[in-house]
């Protein structure tokens, strides 16, 4: 048997080019097997129709239709995010251009643990994440006494970015949990020990972190209308003692919905607490001219959550934290003599494994980049605004049918909404019947006490007949 090719190096091309020819050919196939947003039949026929088309997942001689075989499987039984009628998650349809240019991630496998792996992504990276910790803060453009790469001779976070001439700055992380992660534990280290405070409609990724990091359970505060509630909030700063973090939302997992930020930020200013704000979902705001001012008191925050993967139409995983200030990162700093020697430093060589906890790491930028060079942010805000008035069109359809009863307007592109009449058990059962039927895609959530579906909206291609669509399925399959 001949050695398989590679994908990088001068015969890569070559090689990758009638592999990608059976990959599109076995999406296509996928898709028309499955014939819409998930496949039919539910967990045990899916299970069973991918436990045919793979057989042994570990056999002792290969095949080479393998490629073809598990990659239509895969498309057959997946859900596809960019069926209109696929709308239960922050789950969005990724763009062609992005896709495209993770596929260059893959081929060349830079890993962002040391310059020497990955030379031009990590200049990617470090000239990139300062431009959106420049979107959150609004950084002066100013320049820096180092070049992008940061300043020679000095470990850690500041050996990949100088901090003079800018008070901001971002990390790549896998998501909005990571990222949440690193916000804690930033706090914690900075405050020696740190106190979480958040509102009922938090993230869970926030007490998971808190218990990961060992601090005590986070106080949670009521938020009856769905948001953190500002007068809980003075009154639990008032009455707590020691370093307190508090942590606000700028996009709800269940409803799109975003805290009080300014009044958050001014309670957080006068009772000296560390603020951090979750826009893992909202955060895709700062691109829109007409959105982006739901956002206000987003650049008074300590450090900020931010998921591309979510409004800016990425392949997972392309998350964010932005730092308002650089020095929050130097517990990061982080030396193994093989990957960032003090001499290779002190040569100017920049030292990369104080931008992560993780040390093996793909250039995710890398599609962020692309997407933004060809897209522009104006490009990135028109799609942003084209999912929150498609949500606005679902809420009027919705509100005008007599057998729908609607939560609320949207915030952003989420939509709560139930069967008029309907109990909580019926809601639910007529969620998993269009999910085993593989019609439609919902998700779910409860609120004011009551379950509702609930159609995330993240296709910018969707048209107003999809949604009419939507809503005749779920009235279909509820019983009268």
């Amino acid at each position: 048997m001949s050695t398989p090719p590679l994908a990088s190096g001068p015969e890569g091309p070559d090689a990758l080019r009638p592999l990608l020819d059976t990959v599109l050919h076995a999406l296509a196939e996928g898709t028309t097997a499955r014939g819409g947003p998930l496949p039919a039949g539910g967990p045990e026929q899916v299970a069973e129709r991918l436990r045919t088309a793979l057989g042994d997942p570990l056999p002792h001689h290969g095949s080479p239709d393998a490629l073809h075989t598990v990659v239509r499987a895969l498309a057959e039984g997946s859900a596809d995010p960019a069926d209109p009628l696929c709308a239960a998650h922050l789950h969005c349809p990724p763009l062609a251009v992005a896709t495209a240019a993770d596929l260059a991630a893959s081929a060349l496998n830079p890993s962002l643990d040391s310059w020497d792996q990955a030379p031009a992504a990590s200049e990617i990276e470090a000239l990139l994440t300062r431009a959106l910790a420049h979107l959150v803060y609004g950084d002066p453009d100013t320049p820096h006494t180092s070049d992008a790469r940061g300043t020679r001779g000095t470990r850690g976070t500041e050996g990949t970015r100088g901090t003079e001439g800018t008070r901001s700055d971002a990390l790549v992380t896998t998501g909005g949990t990571e990222s949440n992660q690193l916000a804690l534990l930033l706090a914690r280290e900075k405050h020696h020990g740190v106190q979480l405070i958040v509102g009922a409609n938090a993230h869970h990724s926030l007490h998971r972190a808190a218990w990961l990091l060992g601090l005590p359970e986070p106080v949670v505060l009521p938020a009856p209308a769905g948001t953190l509630d500002p007068a809980a909030l003075d009154s639990a700063l008032s009455a707590l003692r020691g370093p307190l973090l508090v942590a606000a939302t700028a996009g709800t997992t269940d409803a799109g919905l975003i805290d009080p930020l300014p009044d958050i930020a001014d309670l957080c200013a006068t009772h000296g607490a560390r603020l951090h704000i979750d826009a893992a979902y909202g955060g895709g705001l700062l691109f829109s001219d007409r959105h982006r001012t739901k956002l206000d008191g987003l650049a008074r925050a300590d450090t900020v959550t931010l998921d591309l993967h979510k409004l800016g139409w990425q392949p997972v995983a392309a998350g964010l934290l932005a730092v308002r200030d650089p020095a929050d990162l130097t517990p990061l700093t982080h030396r193994a003599d093989y990957l960032n020697a003090d001499d290779d430093t002190e040569a100017g060589h920049p030292d990369l494994l104080g931008r992560s906890l993780r040390t093996t790491r793909r250039p995710d930028i890398l599609k962020i980049a692309v997407t933004l060079k060809t897209l522009g942010r104006h490009g990135i805000g028109t799609l942003v605004d084209q999912v929150c008035a498609h949500a606005h069109e679902l809420a009027d359809l919705t509100a005008a049918h007599p057998g729908f009863e609607l939560y609320d307007h949207p915030v952003i592109s989420t939509v709560l909404f139930r069967p008029q009449g309907a109990t909580d058990d019926t809601v639910a059962a007529v969620r998993r019947t269009l999910l085993d039927q593989g019609r439609a895609v919902l998700g779910r959530a409860t609120l004011d006490g009551r379950r509702w579906l609930k159609a995330t909206l993240l296709n910018p291609h969707t048209r107003p007949g999809d949604l009419a669509t939507l809503l005749k399925l779920v009235e279909g399959h509820t019983p009268r």
